[in-house]
Order: C-alpha cells, then structure tokens, then sequence
C-alpha cells in the first residue's frame, strides 16, 4: 500500500467523494423526510451511508487490489422521496433491508454477473462515454455562472497536463479553491462541528410496502447503479468478479438499514474519477484511489451532516468545473474504444446518443436504456448474418491489431464516474 500511495490519488478520492455528496446529499434528506425522519435520525442515515461506503470501498478494493468504488443509490433515493410518504419508519427500514437482500441473492445466484458478461466492451465503453458526456460539457456550462474561476481552472488544467500531468487535478483543485475563497464564494458560516450519532429502529415489514416500494428499489438500484458500474470497470479495463461485489454490497446494506442505510450500490460517475489516468498513470495502483475515497466517506460518515455542509459551501461553478475536468481522459478512451470495431460501431453510437440524451422510463435511468438500446441495434445488425469466409491467419492478425491496440491502450489509461447524479 505504500508502495502504491500517490498524491493524485488521495487528490482523485477526494473529488469523487466531494462530487458524489454535493450532487444528491439533499435527495437523501428529502427522502427521510419523507419517511417522517427526525434530524437526529437524518444524521443517523449519512452516518449509516457513509460508513457503509467508506468500509466497501476500502475493503473490497484491497481485497482486488483494484479501483471498486460504491455509492448510495441515487435513483434510488429519489424513488423513496415519492413512495416513503404515509409509511412509519419501521417500515421503510424493512423496505431497505429487504432491498439488500434481493441484491444479495443476485450476487450469491451469480444471475447479475452471467448477465453483464454478455455485455460487448463497446457498448460498455460507449454507455461510459453517455455517462460522463455531460459532465464534460458542464464545464462550459459553469462558465456562465462564474466565468472568471472556470477559465482560470480550464487554463490551469491544460497547462497541468501539459507539464505535470499527473498532478493537473491536483493543482486545478488548489488554484480554484484558493481563488474561489479570495473571491469570497466560499460559504462555510453554516459549517458547525457535530458528530452523527447511529440511531437504531426495529425493522417492520408488510407485504404492500416490500412488493410496492422494495423492488421498485431494488430494480432502479440494479438498473441504474450496479448495471453502469460494471459496465464502467469493464470499460476501464479492470476485471472484478461481479457476484462478490454484489454479495458484499447486498449483505452491508442489510446490516446498516436499521440505521438508514437504504442502499450500498456500485458507483459510476464517481467510480469514473478513481479509474482514470488523473488518479495514476499505472493502471495498478489506481486501486489506491478508491481506498482514499473509503477513507473519506467514512470520515463523512462520523461526521454526518457536518461534512454535508462543508461540501455545500463550495460554489456549484467549482463543483462542475471540477468534475467535467478530471472526467476527459476517461470521457476521450471511452469513445476511442466504442468506436473501435467496425462492426459494432452502429450499436456503440446509438448506445452513446441514447445513453447521453438523460432518457429515463419506468423510474430506471438512462445508462439501462443506452444498453438495451445498443444490444437491440446489435440484434438487428447480426440477425441471420451469416460468417463471411475465413481470412489467412496473417491478414486476421493484420486487421485486428490495431483495434486491440488501441482497446489495450484505452483499457490502461482510463482505468467511473452518473450524478452520484444519475447514476454516482
């Protein structure tokens, strides 16, 4: 571990913990409201998730020695806003434990791996470039709020990589900050030092509210987290085996839901920012950001909603900025791998556009529609399409040299990132 320890990294961690809690730690607090949860319980349920992050996190990514980063589940989140209201509390607690057992049994059944197995790398990698697309752009988009700051972290960006690449982010982050608090946008007079205490309720469960709440949650959870979060490893280049994660995922959100856990799920936005060249230029030792992501969570978790706030007292111009830039190596290798192969260029396109267009049916977000879009149009493409005569082994190895060229230098230098968003 020390060995592996980078300053870009502990940097990349860092930013992906800031992006996932400013992004949707409001729709948590609305979705304990909405479950009739008392401030002391609301701190309970950051505390509960941030511990649970932070633990998953770490743990897992030493166990693989690879870059695993979790989340809560946004869609998810937002999905309780809406249904928790009339349910008592111990009902929602049953919900979320029953939540985490169906992702359990995914992850013991191995069901949800055999599944993303039959994902192509190209669509994977062209969901990835949907994802973070956005991001990407918002760093122009910011540029209307707070043009000054924005331009002076994209110059710092570009003269970064120019010179010291692997410390752009590093020095994007320090500069924007610094001027940021020159400039007096920093807002930290509501940031109050308190400790979350854990706050534990005795879980009731009732058949209406696990059938009309519980797979709900756990389908938006499976579509719209873990699906986009392997398919981001894969993309990035970094084989874990799936059914582990889903189990240990599964098994913490049940342990914690009795303190508001509602959902541990595989990250993907976030997950991007670990993953990528700005957090190691060795593919190996990008493992090391995760683990500084854990640490951070669970600092966030023993403070509960003091983190919260300090994260709020960072201007959204800064936050946007930030993210879109740490994302464009990844957003850039996940194109170059999607459009690699000739033959899957048409399904990788259409993944990306329906993946980028923020399309959402049924409450399941857009990163599940771009893949079904994408294999559809694979479908279609290879129905009935009958092998063309087999090439000398010499013109095989001339063709497809190149695309494994560049998939392998895609793999090493991007080796997610939705909000946490759509998708954390």
């Amino acid at each position: 571990m020390l060995k592996d320890f980078s300053w870009s990294g502990v940097a990349a961690g860092f930013v992906a913990v800031l992006i996932g809690f400013t992004s949707s730690a409001a729709i948590i607090f609305q979705a304990a409201a909405a479950a009739g949860a008392t401030p002391a319980q609301i701190s309970s349920w950051i505390g509960a998730l941030g511990l649970g992050m932070g633990l998953t996190c770490i743990g897992l990514s030493l166990r693989y020695r690879k870059p695993v980063v979790t989340a809560w589940s946004t869609p998810g989140a937002a999905l309780l806003v809406t249904s928790l209201a009339g349910l008592p509390m111990a009902q929602a607690i049953g919900i979320f434990m029953f939540s985490g057992l169906l992702v359990t049994l995914c992850g013991i059944t191995g069901l949800f791996e055999r599944a993303m197995n039959r994902i192509p790398l190209s669509i994977a990698s062209a969901m990835l470039a949907g994802i973070l697309v956005r991001f990407g752009m918002d760093v122009f988009v910011a540029m209307k709020l707070e043009f000054a700051l924005v331009l002076l972290m994209f110059a710092v960006y570009l003269i970064g990589k120019r010179l010291l690449p692997r410390y752009a982010i590093i020095l994007v982050l320090v500069v924007g900050t610094l001027f940021a608090w020159s400039q007096g946008l920093l807002q930290f007079e509501a940031v109050h030092m308190a400790f979350a205490k854990p706050e534990f309720v005795m879980p009731e469960f009732a058949l209406t509210s696990l059938l009309g709440v519980g797979i709900p949650l756990f389908v938006v959870t499976m579509a719209s987290q873990n699906t986009p979060g392997v398919a981001i490893m894969r993309a990035s280049g970094y084989q874990v085996p799936v059914s582990p994660l889903m189990t240990w995922t599964g098994l913490t959100t049940m342990v914690l839901a009795p303190f508001g856990c509602f959902s541990i799920c595989l990250a993907a936005i976030t997950a991007a920012i670990c993953m990528g060249k700005e957090a190691h230029e060795d593919p190996s030792r990008r493992y090391m950001a995760s683990v500084a992501a854990g640490v951070f969570y669970v600092v966030a978790g023993i403070f509960g909603a003091t983190v919260v706030a300090l994260f709020a007292a960072f201007p959204k111009a800064l936050i946007m900025a930030i993210a879109g830039l740490a994302l464009f190596g990844t957003i850039a290798n996940g194109l170059t791998v999607a459009m690699a192969d000739d033959k899957q260029r048409e399904a990788a396109l259409i993944t990306f556009l329906v993946t980028a267009s923020g399309v959402s049916l049924f409450g399941i977000g857009t990163a599940f529609w771009g893949l079904v879009a994408g294999g559809l149009t694979m479908l279609v493409f290879n129905w009935r399409v009958r092998p063309g005569p087999v090439a000398p082994a010499s013109v095989v190895a001339g063709n497809q040299a190149p695309v494994e060229r560049t998939a392998s230098v895609a793999s090493n230098s991007s080796s997610h990132s939705t909000t946490h968003g759509v998708s954390k």
